[in-house]
């Protein structure tokens, strides 16, 4: 699937802003970012918009941990309420996420290996088909290498950012241990993995990290109304609780058979 997608999609909108940038790569590669980020936009808005609700809830899901102590199941239950009536769906951020995978699979597979980047610089790299050096080290650290990539140290960063900002939005528990070290562990292996790989690529995650962390930023602090929805939460909390049908249906049958007894018992006498 990967092939399809850089003959379709990638390789048709890289060679047509080559043309209009006259081959400057850099250029050309940060508004290629932002042109998928724009196409990939319908998929993430709702994870960003879910993910900042999330955020608006904090005060209400302490609320609820204050009063389930010690029952976890209970907690559950009324959290996934709460979710509900403000409308927040807790797994709304996967399927986003597991549809962008062949976005990120193309890209891995295009940049390292496109002959249009080779020998092209920008900033601080030489060659963005081969990795930026900033420091040539006197040694070969093993899972690292012997220079250091100042995009995979700034992707590694923005990356580290992005895990923390969405941990302050998450409601699980930040008091265990290993919680804390949570947004640290891929970053770091990110400056491993990534630390060879073509500089083009790293960029282009580099780019894509500042532009999910502005767009979940703007979303949390202009487009969603903490106010309004706890508003909303108390609502619903004072409108009558809606019977669905098959409670009613139960709700019948046990009146039913309230009825049935009754008359059982009169015959009797």
């Amino acid at each position: 699937f990967v092939k399809y997608i850089n003959k379709g999609l990638i390789l048709p909108l890289f060679h047509w802003l080559s043309s209009i940038f006259s081959g400057k790569m850099g250029i050309v590669i940060i508004v290629l970012t932002f042109i998928i980020r724009l196409l990939m936009s319908p998929l993430t808005y709702k994870s960003y918009v879910s993910s900042a609700k999330m955020k608006a809830l904090k005060p209400e899901l302490d609320e609820l941990k204050e009063q389930h102590k010690d029952d976890k199941q209970a907690f559950g239950v009324e959290q996934m309420k709460l979710y509900k009536t403000a409308g927040v769906n807790p797994l709304g951020g996967c399927l986003p996420a597991l549809l962008q995978m062949p976005i990120f699979f193309a890209l891995f597979s295009f940049f390292p290996h496109a002959i249009e980047l080779r020998q092209k610089g920008f900033a601080w790299a030489n060659d963005l088909s081969s990795y930026d050096s900033i420091v040539q080290l006197p040694v070969n650290i093993p899972f690292y290498g012997d220079h250091v990539s100042l995009f995979t140290i700034l992707f590694a960063i923005t990356s580290i950012l992005l895990a923390l900002y969405s941990m302050s939005n998450a409601t699980m528990d930040q008091s265990n241990p290993v919680m804390k070290y949570m947004p640290f562990i891929m970053p770091l292996m990110f400056l491993g993995i990534f630390n060879s790989f073509a500089a083009a690529l790293t960029l282009y995650y580099f780019v894509s990290n500042l532009i999910t962390l502005g767009l979940q930023v703007i979303i949390q602090k202009f487009i969603i109304n903490p106010d309004k929805i706890r508003a909303k939460i108390l609502a619903k909390k004072n409108e009558p609780p809606k019977e669905s049908k098959f409670m009613a249906k139960m709700k019948e049958l046990q009146e039913r058979q309230a009825d049935q007894a009754k008359t059982r018992g009169q015959r009797r006498k």
